[in-house]
């Protein structure tokens, strides 16, 4: 029988752990291949692990065909849902998955509507997973993470993906990790964990001292007409002396950016010297 394995679908299955594969491998010289491999005419489409290590030991297995897909964009989305739905697809992966699937849901869309063309009194009709809550629903993740993990995809090193997707650093460190230069990304993976978890911390101590701090708002309530006698008249009138306060108090303030911006070369020296002593 011959199998065809195609690199784009197998690249979307999450790799078995060292003791995941060889627990599977055990389990099928034991018992034997139990459940089928699934095929699409001859593509294999479920069973990758199982079928290469049937192969390797020369084990038998069952197949049988799918016959409900039209196109391979079909094989994919039937592949992410599975394993979106599985327990043991880590965090990044169910990412990945997701930003996958609008990617093909978009292609498959029609173009869409102009507000102006589209019927009186309708709307233009919004595609399915067009959105970041729709991406992050799916996956079971936050917003907030799904913008993390496509940041890693733009900006990040693969030896920072492999990171990340073997869980030796959280996608919200490695996010963090991406906005560094690739060879210092590659360095602090060759670090390892440690070196990782201190480069991020680091970045993250430099975002927060340039940080422009935000000038307070004072807010006087104008719900009723004025009669000289309202509650908040007198703090009304005492008001350009506290704003005097609170401008002095940015003052300080940009005072202080100002050196804390000069610690910045201190901590950007402090990374470099991590990750030349790793």
């Amino acid at each position: 029988m011959n199998i065809t394995i195609n690199q784009v679908l197998q690249s979307y299955i999450d790799p078995l752990t060292a003791s995941e594969y060889a627990a599977l491998e055990r389990s099928l010289l034991a018992e034997g291949c139990r459940d089928a491999l699934v095929l699409w005419n001859d593509v294999l489409i479920d069973g990758h692990n199982r079928y290469a290590i049937c192969r390797q030991h020369g084990i038998d297995f069952k197949t049988i065909q799918n016959t409900s897909f039209t196109s391979l964009d079909d094989v994919m989305l039937w592949m992410i849902d599975n394993h979106l739905a599985r327990r043991s697809v880590s965090d990044f992966q169910r990412g990945v998955l997701a930003l996958r699937k609008k990617e093909i849901v978009a292609a498959r869309s029609p173009a869409p509507v102009n507000a102006l063309d589209a019927p009186d009194g309708e709307h233009a009709p919004k595609p399915p997973m067009s959105t970041r809550e729709e991406v992050a629903k799916a996956a079971r993740l936050s917003s907030n993470q799904i913008s993390q993990i496509e940041k890693i995809q733009k900006a990040a090193s693969p030896e920072l993906v492999e990171a990340v997707r073997s869980g030796m650093i959280s996608i919200n460190a490695a996010a963090t990790v991406a906005s560094l230069p690739q060879d210092e990304q590659v360095a602090a993976v060759a670090g390892g964990k440690k070196l990782l978890r201190q480069a991020a911390k680091e970045i993250r101590e430099q975002r927060a001292a340039t940080r422009t701090p935000r000038e307070p708002k004072i807010h006087v309530s104008q719900d009723t007409p004025e009669t000289g006698n309202e509650p908040w008249a007198e703090n009304a009138a005492q008001a350009p002396s506290e704003m005097e306060r609170l401008r002095g108090e940015i003052a300080s303030l940009t005072q202080r950016n100002v050196q804390l911006q000069a610690e910045n070369v201190e901590l950007n020296q402090r990374i470099s010297a991590l990750i030349d002593a790793s």
